[in-house]
């Protein structure tokens, strides 16, 4: 009985996972031959696995989606859009969005310009989480809304949190909130004096009090079952890790998203 309770919980977690790789080959150290191996290892572990989700970047979504397919999997492909600094134009988030959708991807995960609303451009920041938006629900993707939480005061998390909520809200249908998500974290930001860069539990209950009534979604940092659990219990939907598969075997992992 035990036995199957543990089991039942593992599955459980699995659901909630977007398994990440987001690593360019020089970033990885790679040649890009030895890089697309790692994301093919990757989408391979997420189907044997069963894991909710493989996020990757633009240019691998093509090929997920061709090895889901051959595999008769239920995977879901996410996506990153202007990452990782969101500072890009309009149009070149949904130049990158329309790639992504026409390569396959379910999921586009959207880098804020946390900085434009930092130095409170704010109609601008609207405006683009409502085209993005937009161009999502329309073809049926889910939509996250990554808000860069270490490079935001707790004040800021709660002002940028409830902006994308209003503007879900004011412009969409309750029916579309569960596939409008506000998301901690890149992954890739750089903090000082090696002070967390991703999702940790205050930042993660004060998204989930100012974004309510859209999900959450809790990614870099999140790198043991307890980790997950924890997040899990707190609220949040779903969690991106580059630690899935140690998530799901009960480890701790040293990687860093």
């Amino acid at each position: 009985m035990c036995w199957f309770s543990a089991t039942s919980i593992i599955m459980s977690v699995k659901q909630y996972l977007d398994s990440t790789y987001l690593k360019t080959a020089s970033q990885a150290g790679l040649s890009e031959a030895e890089n697309t191996i790692v994301v093919k290892k990757a989408i391979v572990e997420a189907i044997e696995e069963g894991f909710k989700l493989i996020m990757i970047r633009p240019e691998y979504v093509a090929l997920a989606k061709e090895m889901i397919v051959k595999a008769n999997s239920v995977l879901l492909v996410g996506t990153v859009i202007d990452f990782p600094e969101g500072k890009s134009s309009l149009e070149t988030k949904i130049k990158e969005a329309n790639e992504a959708i026409a390569n396959g991807a379910d999921d586009l995960d959207f880098v804020c310009n946390y900085e434009a609303f930092k130095n409170g451009e704010i109609d601008l920041v609207k405006k683009e989480i409502l085209i993005g938006t937009q161009i999502g629900l329309a073809n049926n993707k889910t939509v996250k809304w990554i808000i860069e939480v270490a490079a935001l005061t707790d004040k800021e998390i709660i002002q940028l949190s409830a902006l994308i909520k209003n503007v879900a809200v004011s412009n969409f249908n309750e029916e579309d909130f569960g596939s409008i998500f506000v998301k901690s974290s890149t992954g890739f930001y750089k903090t000082e004096n090696d002070l967390p860069n991703g999702a940790t539990i205050p930042t993660i209950i004060i998204m989930l009090e100012n974004a309510s009534p859209l999900p959450v979604k809790a990614a870099g940092g999140v790198r043991s079952f307890e980790d997950a659990e924890e997040m899990i219990r707190l609220g949040v939907k779903r969690i991106g890790t580059s630690a899935a598969k140690a998530i799901a075997n009960g480890e701790n992992s040293p990687n860093q998203y």
